[in-house]
């Protein structure tokens, strides 16, 4: 977000790019119009102003402040929220928005506007959605809406259910942590709804021929862990795209297609992009989101929420679980109305499902341990996470947390690939954590295993207590055991274990866990 003062007439606080702004700059610069900055934000700004001074011509009112605001974002391409005041109507905000999330946020003791629900919650659980085209006047005491004809737009009053104390790091070193705590309560309440959810049990998957999860970063990663468990419990074709490339490629939709699109905050540009695509292509759409009332969640055919609760942290942790939560849902599900689910499958799923709670707290309470990798790792520039099967699914989550808040290089690698290249960047030193977790594949994995450390490279394994042997010692310099749940359930017990390992990395490293740098929560621009 950038802020520009003094812009001529007006002050701008701008969220998100203008992808034309050279053109615009140019075309301002060829008109006399000077610069004292490199960002569009200050294009945005003076592009307005000089709109708004040729409305000044004609009159001198609110239509000349929105005339200038709308007639600016016709020309604007890209994604942008903007708060504008008018040097002349300082005890007015002037706002709109287009892809970029914006809300008002209402109160006795003033009005807000703000991108989310959490930056206003101290003052207000009042809020109402701007949509994409319609520009709002607030006051300290009143506000109204319009549309791009200047008609007035009655739009519902939202009510945040969201408490103060969860905006608040409530004794923890850092929202992250405090996030990662969280965890066993909200798996428990998400999968305790497995027989009840009728949401999830609504959706008539005869319907469809295949399904795509489209997402990105954190959230594509829980997309492949729901390839996985779909495909091979529900027996249906599931591809997972990344957001970003979605758009610029054949993607296959048809009308008996579902895509499910995944995003903590509901206004990730790439995946409402491609929510859109799928929508213009006749493909239902399914959207898994934290953000109640957020775009995609909107426009999507299928809503289901993930009720999260706001997550502080830039690295997501909590989203993730939540997300990969509703997949296992939607997996178990889809094996009911296939008569896939044995009573013996069933009895043991709600057993673990009835524990899950305890056993994430278990895990999470392993400290010790988790600091002991920490401790091991953190001075190493390199660092490769391998696995196999759905085991790789989690090797590519956990190494993004590492990276995201350690900065540390660090790759995921299916273990059966090391041998086409990758194990020639194995040597004396060099960190390699080990997922092998899946029954059937623990042998082969192992003997992946044991290539690294022949070339000299430190391992850090973790498995499960089933799988656990004391000779696993002659290969691993360290091995973290975790409680055996059913395959079904594992990928929320083995997440918490890599998320601890990169936020005790990353502390030892002494960065911003909760902001680490170039990145932000929501990413509103392609």
């Amino acid at each position: 977000m950038l802020i520009h003062i003094n812009v001529g007439h007006i002050s701008i606080v701008h969220n998100g790019i203008i992808e034309n702004y050279i053109e615009l700059k140019n075309e301002l610069l060829n008109l006399g119009v000077t610069f004292t900055s490199s960002t569009d934000t200050e294009v945005a700004g003076k592009y307005i102003n000089y709109l708004y001074e040729k409305e000044l011509e004609n009159q001198n009112d609110d239509k000349a402040r929105f005339n200038a605001i709308i007639k600016a974002c016709e020309v604007f391409r890209g994604s942008y929220a903007f708060a504008i005041i008018f040097d002349d109507d300082v005890n007015n905000i002037y706002a709109t928005r287009k892809d970029s999330p914006l809300i008002i946020g209402l109160s006795q003791n003033g009005n807000f506007v703000a991108s989310d629900i959490s930056a206003i919650l101290d003052y207000t659980n009042k809020y109402i959605l701007l949509d994409v085209d319609e520009f709002v006047k607030i006051s300290n005491d009143s506000y109204i809406i319009y549309d791009k004809k200047f008609n007035i737009l009655n739009k519902d009053i939202q009510t945040a259910t969201w408490e103060k104390n969860s905006l608040r790091k409530n004794g923890y070193a850092h929202f992250m942590l405090k996030e990662i705590n969280e965890q066993p309560e909200i798996a428990k309440k998400i999968l305790t709804t497995f027989e009840s959810n009728k949401e999830i049990q609504n959706i008539d998957f005869t319907k469809y021929s295949d399904i795509q999860i489209v997402a990105c970063g954190s959230a594509m990663h829980a997309g492949m862990v729901g390839k996985y468990l779909l495909e091979n419990y529900a027996n249906i074709k599931v591809n997972v795209e990344i957001a970003s490339e979605y758009r610029y490629k054949n993607s296959f939709i048809t009308n008996s297609t579902l895509v499910i699109i995944i995003s903590q905050s509901g206004e990730t540009a790439d995946s409402l992009a491609a929510l859109r695509l799928a929508k213009q292509n006749g493909a239902t759409t399914l959207a898994i989101v934290n953000a109640v009332g957020s775009t995609i969640a909107r426009e999507a055919d299928i809503t289901i929420y993930t009720y999260a609760g706001p997550e502080i942290a830039v690295a997501t942790t909590k989203g993730y679980v939540s997300q990969v939560a509703i997949l296992i849902l939607l997996t178990l599900s889809l094996m009911k109305k296939e008569s896939l689910l044995s009573n013996k499958l069933i009895t043991d799923i709600k057993n673990d499902i009835d524990n899950i709670d305890i056993i994430l707290k278990d895990v999470i309470s392993k400290h010790d341990e988790y600091l002991s990798i920490a401790n091991s790792i953190y001075t190493h520039n390199d660092l490769f996470f391998i696995g196999r099967g759905i085991d790789y699914t989690l090797c590519l989550e956990g190494s993004l947390k590492l990276k995201e808040i350690s900065y540390m290089h660090s790759e995921a690698y299916a273990a059966g690939e090391l041998k086409h290249g990758t194990i020639s960047l194995i040597e004396k030193g060099t960190p390699v954590i080990a997922i092998a977790t899946d029954k059937g594949l623990f042998e082969k994995t192992i003997s992946n295993i044991k290539e690294t450390k022949a070339r000299g490279a430190n391992v850090y394994l973790i498995t499960t207590s089933d799988l656990f042997k004391d000779d696993l010692k002659d290969f691993a310099d360290f091995t973290l055991v975790l409680p055996k749940v059913n395959e079904l359930l594992s990928p929320i017990v083995t997440v918490c274990a890599l998320q601890l390992i990169a936020y005790e990395t990353a502390n030892l490293k002494g960065v911003d866990i909760d902001k680490p740098k170039n990145l932000a929560k929501s990413v509103t621009v392609e």
